[in-house]
């Protein structure tokens, strides 16, 4: 069986993450960390990844910023294989698990959903083939989502951005700019409102013509199943230390 660590424990994904582990044969749930213990479920809460007592072979990660970089530098401490689903995070913070990833496994992804990456892929074959269209991303968010633009967001424009070789820059805000649209911009914009689970568009303009892919997501499980996958896969694989994504899940 499968020692799975949950992060995040609490929140809305901890909490659908644990359904999906739960209800896997290959896994069990060894414990979860958290600002705080409810005391509501199970299995073993910690307010400190320092008092952990369980062993555990692998980490999933659905908090926030500050809590995924201290449990990095736990998985680390540990050798422990991590997952990490958690966005919003700052260039530095990328660039210090990218340092981690030298010492232990890390597995990231801004979206867990298989459906998102294989989106991205067909976004980035689409800016080479619509060459020179103005292209924009509208993403939709429930209201309580704490980033913007979202992580999702960033991952359709950067996987655009390396299709055409990185010329584009990000616009995220046009209210103070007076002058026209640039071609070598991508626009993002973000919408917050309700109880929508994640919708995406990237739309490509020419001046005659649009052509838009969506992705809508309707439940939250759809990426705590990917996270568990991505667990999975990262300790039947036994991956050396290193950093991986979506794309190396077979």
């Amino acid at each position: 069986m499968i020692k799975v660590l949950i992060n995040g424990c609490n929140g809305k994904m901890g909490q659908e993450v644990a359904k999906i582990v739960n209800s896997d044969e290959e896994c069990v749930l060894a414990c979860g960390v958290d600002k705080e213990n409810t005391g509501e479920y199970n299995f073993p809460v910690y307010t400190n990844c320092n008092e952990i007592k369980e062993e555990v072979d692998v980490i999933i990660d659905f908090s926030i910023p500050v809590a995924t970089m201290n449990i990095v530098k736990y998985a680390e401490s540990k050798k422990i294989p991590i997952v990490i689903a958690t966005t919003g995070l700052s260039e530095e913070q990328e660039a210090e698990i990218r340092e981690v990833s030298k010492n232990v496994p890390v597995f990231k992804s801004a979206n867990m959903s298989f459906d998102i990456n294989l989106m991205c892929r067909i976004a980035a074959n689409l800016a080479k083939q619509l060459s020179g269209n103005d292209i924009e991303i509208v993403e939709t968010h429930h209201n309580r989502k704490i980033d913007a633009p979202s992580g999702t967001a960033m991952l359709l424009a950067d996987s655009i951005n390396k299709a055409l070789d990185n010329s584009m820059s990000y616009e995220f805000n046009r209210h103070d700019k007076h002058e026209k649209r640039s071609k070598n911009e991508i626009g993002i914009s973000s919408i917050r409102g309700g109880n929508i689970v994640g919708e995406h568009s990237v739309i490509f303009f020419s001046e005659n013509e649009s052509f838009e892919i969506k992705h809508t997501s309707y439940s939250r499980s759809v990426f705590a199943d990917g996270a568990v996958k991505a667990a999975k896969f990262m300790v039947n694989s036994k991956f050396e230390n290193g950093f991986y994504d979506m794309n190396d899940i077979k």
